[in-house]
């Protein structure tokens, strides 16, 4: 049977790559919003920083910088790791990090 130059199962096929983009589609929205909240994340460290700078200590601006750093790439390898144990210390390291930049923050 034809519609309009379409099959039924040409339209069938469609429908379900739809659903599956669809799917897939929502798995990318939730990465971009991630995103987005990560950069957002990322400029207000950097106005703090700025804000230390101009405070008067730049060694102190520099070792909360090399702690936010740190904290990104611990973070980013937690998310990959698969291995309990290292997600374990991982954590443990992330955790010492933000202990660090609290403490840097307030000085």
């Amino acid at each position: 049977m034809h519609l309009g130059g379409c099959n039924l199962l040409t339209i069938d096929v469609e429908i379900r790559i739809i659903r599956s983009m669809g799917d897939a589609g929502e798995g990318l929205v939730d990465a971009e919003s991630r995103l987005a909240e990560r950069m957002d994340e990322r400029e207000e460290e950097k106005k703090k920083a700025r804000q230390i700078v101009k405070a008067g200590d730049p060694e102190r601006a520099r070792q909360l910088e090399s702690c936010r750093l740190a904290r990104t790439e611990m973070q980013r390898q937690l998310d990959l790791a698969t291995h309990q144990a290292r997600r374990q210390q991982l954590d443990a390291a992330i955790a010492e990090l933000d202990r660090r930049i609290t403490q840097l923050s307030k000085k």
